[in-house]
């Protein structure tokens, strides 16, 4: 049917046809995924979830698990703080808004000139004890936004970010990880 036909058909039905009408296809799948994925662009998501301020009372990842551990499968608020990294493996999963962080460690040693942290045997094993946390940005139909956080965000591999949002710890998967459902992030300046 063609759009112009769809709307004499509105006009003659009067206010309360055009109202039945918009009932019925505002609440369509079809029109919902439209709507969604119009409204969906990378400028909307930044103004959705960055932080220009950084907020204050963020906590490690190992406080986060501390927390979490107590209630493993209730999702609880965090404020976390930490860098991107996932030890030896890719912390972003390509075209999506998720990425993999560990907890900063601030004791003079990587941030020494010239330093790989990804190469150093102290640094290696003492990131090995530390926890990961797996962050993603969702949408409002629940599911993993379709933009890169590299370019969404401006994230690297060992850049520092605070996240908000909630989160679980299950400690039943074989690497286990804190598991953020984010609802903003502060990318601190390099």
């Amino acid at each position: 049917m063609k759009l112009a036909v769809i709307h004499a058909a509105i006009d003659r039905a009067g206010l309360v046809g055009r109202l039945a009408f918009l009932a019925i296809v505002s609440t369509s799948p079809w029109f919902s995924s439209v709507v969604a994925k119009e409204a969906l662009t990378a400028d909307g998501v930044r103004q959705r979830f960055v932080l220009e301020a950084e907020p204050a009372g963020a906590t490690s990842i190992v406080d986060a698990k501390e927390k979490l551990g107590k209630q493993p499968d209730v999702p609880q608020p965090v404020l976390i703080v930490g860098e991107i990294g996932a030890r030896e493996h890719d912390p972003f999963l390509e075209g999506k808004a998720s990425f993999i962080m560990i907890d900063i460690v601030d004791d003079g040693h990587a941030k020494k000139p010239g330093h790989d942290t990804d190469n150093c045997p102290f640094c290696k094993k003492r990131r090995a004890k530390l926890p990961l946390a797996a962050v993603q940005f969702v949408g409002a139909d629940g599911q993993v936004i379709q933009f890169d956080s590299r370019k969404l965000f401006g994230l690297a591999k060992g850049r520092e970010v605070v996240v908000r949002g909630t989160a679980t710890y299950n400690t039943k998967l074989p690497m286990p990880v804190v598991q953020v459902t984010a609802d903003a992030i502060h990318v601190r300046p390099k």
